[in-house]
């Protein structure tokens, strides 16, 4: 398992070795990958139907409890071979729409980077690395969005997408732990006994709020839907695998796998329910005034994922089965929709619904692909798009008090997306051929064919919904439902209130797209309402935060060293003053202090005149001698106490300081104090402010209880579990070897910046 899920990082490690073949006819190869991972999970497909439940565990970090947990289960199942399956079709088709693009072997390597992450987020069952495959599947899409990168649009969808994102990945990872220590497990499956605890905790509330904004952001709901219109800016196999069948659908995934644990409760239920109707309805209304075909798409993409986080919501067998279904039928005919138009695009130069017709005279399987996809997509019968709107319904009616207020938002939702469907399906293809597209002509088969196979499968399966039934969305639904309730799925149930509400979304649908022709007017009375959308109100508050961090970044970082240490020392000083405010305890046992002997006494004379000299100054040289004395000194306090390794490591500290601080300033120009007599009193104040604070809590940790059992236990163990008899040594070379490492780099770093401001040689013009 875990060969088939890395194998995708792997062909995207070894393309740029391979480039030259991949750019040639060698490019014909690349489909077997998801092709062979296809075949590969369609194996399991026996076992997953007979209830199993397969298991694959990796130890990765044992230390930190994360592994690399693989959970293979209906829903899992379901989404890799979506993953899989469609992956290959745009794999296939992908060598002929970017035939000869001198980027082609990189989008491969994209593209198999992506499948790998989206497998390995579907498949994780291990909370850990769900998170980073996650965060794999928006870094990959990044690249993917933006693969034309020398069109600044592409550019700015790719980094709106990856903000939007990458933002609710953030909220998603704080999820996650919140849940992890919550349910003292970071496996799904242990989590998954312990629902009622986690259910009942304190931070149930938080952990749902976390989920919910990493699940909405990545799956376009309303108001973090507009990044994926912009996304369509990307290449047309990017908009048919991450935007319609995969990616969009990773949050959607999210919600159904955590809906047995998390579900249930008002607060998830009622949440989900409200956003996804929003979602719906506001995306299925504006794919109606749309006039580019990808445009038409996207926003009917938006308001079948509100849809499905509405089904979600609903929580109830019927709903949870509609759910089931519609994941399979949306990423159908919507993948067809979207490869349709890629060959709309890629042949005649437009994407434009108002001057596109008439393209079944010269693209007859790209027709008759679009027809198929677009009956789907409208519910009609025998199509599985019709099995899956009369799920819908039955979910609706069937959900108390509110049943017809939900069904009637349910029955406007698919009239739009109805009619978005024919305006995408069907327009392009109907009528008279316009005598611009006479020389168009039928694409290479690698591109006609893969619409065909998704669109026959939307037929297919209507017309023999056995076929997927048990082996398919029975473990589905099952895992959703965490159930044992048997489904029965059939094309036709008679003549009955749901039949019936079907016919009417098919009429009213119809009628819509006879009556409402498409125009630019009727697409510029909604520009009116852009200035109260989502995305300008995003853009308007980014505005004013980069307008803010300006002034912010003026104040406080003007350029001025002794500023900054006046900030840091003036906000330090305010919060030990708030410590101090809120009262300590001081108790020193002056019976247990030692005498003073005449050498303490002659250094803390010798550190008190270097303090005055480093204050009063008027060269730096003598200012950092200075200080070099103040630390040689704290050296022999070292010393009298009996801790000659500190004493050697405070010396050796001052020695490579004073040094670097001597190099720094040798260059730099004549000292002057260019301070004003009040400038030097704030800083003195300031000084002997932070200084008694810090004395002060210095007293009272002296004054706190004495515990000794982290020293214990490094005396004990120094020895026995690294083989050193300096405990200091080994405290600092193995106990807490990172933090040395990270200091000696620090220290590194230092000594390349002095060497490189030496061997710094600026033309006289910089010098001015």
């Amino acid at each position: 398992m875990i060969i088939a899920i890395l194998s995708g990082f792997i062909i995207a490690a070894i393309t740029p070795f391979i480039s030259s073949l991949i750019k040639g006819k060698g490019a014909i190869i690349m489909p077997f990958l998801p092709l062979g991972l296809f075949a590969y999970f369609l194996s399991f497909i026996p076992r997953v139907s007979r209830g199993e439940a397969l298991d694959f565990v990796y130890e990765w970090v044992p230390s930190f409890g994360i592994n690399l947990s693989f959970h293979l289960d209906g829903l899992s199942l379901l989404f890799a071979l979506l993953i899989t399956g469609i992956g290959a079709l745009v794999f296939f088709y992908t060598f002929s729409y970017l035939k000869g693009h001198v980027y082609l072997d990189r989008f491969y390597g994209y593209l198999s980077m992506f499948m790998a992450s989206m497998l390995g987020l579907v498949l994780s069952d291990n909370i850990i690395t769900l998170f980073i495959f996650w965060e794999l599947t928006s870094i990959s899409s990044f690249f993917l969005i933006g693969f034309n990168n020398e069109d600044p649009k592409s550019r700015n969808s790719a980094l709106l997408a990856l903000s939007i994102t990458g933002m609710g990945g953030l909220f998603l990872l704080a999820g996650m732990l919140l849940l992890g220590a919550s349910g003292d497990s970071y496996s799904f499956q242990e989590l998954l006994s312990h629902g009622e605890l986690i259910r009942g905790h304190e931070s149930y509330g938080w952990i749902i709020a976390l989920v919910f904004v990493g699940a909405f952001t990545k799956s376009a709901q309303f108001p973090f839907h507009f990044w994926l219109p912009g996304a369509m800016k990307a290449p047309t196999p990017v908009s048919t695998y991450l935007h319609s069948a995969t990616m969009v659908k990773a949050g959607i995934y999210i919600l159904a796998r955590f809906t047995p644990l998390l579900g249930g409760t008002p607060a998830w239920n009622t949440t989900l329910i409200i956003v996804g109707s929003i979602t719906m309805l506001y995306a299925a209304i504006h794919s109606v005034f749309r006039l580019d075909m990808k445009s038409i798409l996207a926003y009917s993409t938006i308001s079948a994922l509100g849809i499905l986080v509405f089904l979600i919501g609903l929580g109830t067998e019927e709903a949870l089965l509609a759910a089931s279904v519609f994941i399979l039928v949306h990423a159908l005919y919507k993948a067809t929709l979207f490869l349709v138009t890629g060959i709309v695009d890629h042949e005649t130069g437009t994407r434009d619904v108002t001057v596109l017709g008439g393209l079944r005279k010269v693209m007859m399987p790209v027709a008759i692909a679009a027809g198929l996809a677009a009956l789907s997509n409208a519910g009609a019968p025998p199509f599985f798009g019709f099995i899956g709107k009369d799920l819908i319904y039955e979910a609706t009616l069937h959900f108390g008090n509110w049943g017809y207020v939900l069904t009637g938002a349910a029955i406007l939702t698919n009239v739009c997306l109805l009619f978005a469907g024919l305006l995408a399906g069907y327009k392009p293809f109907a009528g008279g051929l316009p005598s611009q597209f006479e020389k168009v002509h039928l694409p290479h088969f690698t591109m006609w064919v893969p619409p065909l196979i998704l669109a026959g499968l939307g037929l297919i399966f209507g017309l023999f919904p056995g076929l997927i039934e048990q082996s398919l969305i029975q473990p589905v639904f099952s895992s959703m439902s965490n159930g044992s309730t048997e489904i029965k799925i059939k094309l036709w149930h008679g003549f009955n209130l749901i039949f019936g509400l079907s016919l009417m979304t098919l009429t009213l649908g119809v009628l819509l797209y006879w009556k409402l022709k498409p125009s630019e007017s009727l697409f510029g009375k909604t520009l009116k309402f852009e200035g109260l959308s989502p995305q300008t109100l995003t853009t308007y508050f980014g505005k004013a935060f980069a307008f803010f961090a300006k002034l912010w970044t003026g104040f406080f970082q003007n350029g001025y060293l002794r500023n900054y240490v006046i900030t840091i020392l003036g906000f330090l000083t305010i919060l030990l003053a708030y410590r101090l405010y809120l009262g300590i305890e001081l108790y020193v046992d002056i019976n247990k202090l030692t005498e003073l002997t005449i050498y303490e006494v002659i250094v803390v004379l010798i550190m008190a005149a270097s303090i005055i000299f480093t204050v009063f100054s008027k060269s730096r040289l003598v200012a950092v001698a200075s200080l070099g004395v103040i630390g040689y000194s704290i050296c022999l306090i070292f010393l009298f106490y009996s801790a000659p390794d500190l004493a050697m490591t405070q010396f050796s500290i001052d020695t490579l300081t004073v040094i670097l601080f001597v190099l720094v300033i040798y260059n730099l120009p004549k000292y002057n104090s260019f301070s004003s007599k009040a400038v030097r009193i704030r800083d003195g104040i300031l000084s002997i402010f932070f200084g008694s604070l810090i004395a002060v809590l210095t007293l009272e940790v002296l004054s706190e209880p004495l515990t000794r059992e982290t020293s214990a236990f490094y005396a004990e163990n120094a020895y026995k579990l690294a083989k050193g008899k300096n405990v200091v040594n080994v405290i600092l070379v193995d106990f807490r070897g990172f933090d040395t490492m990270v200091e000696i780099t620090v220290l590194v770093i230092a000594a390349i910046g002095v060497f490189s401001l030496l061997k710094l040689r600026l033309k006289s013009i910089e010098k001015e």
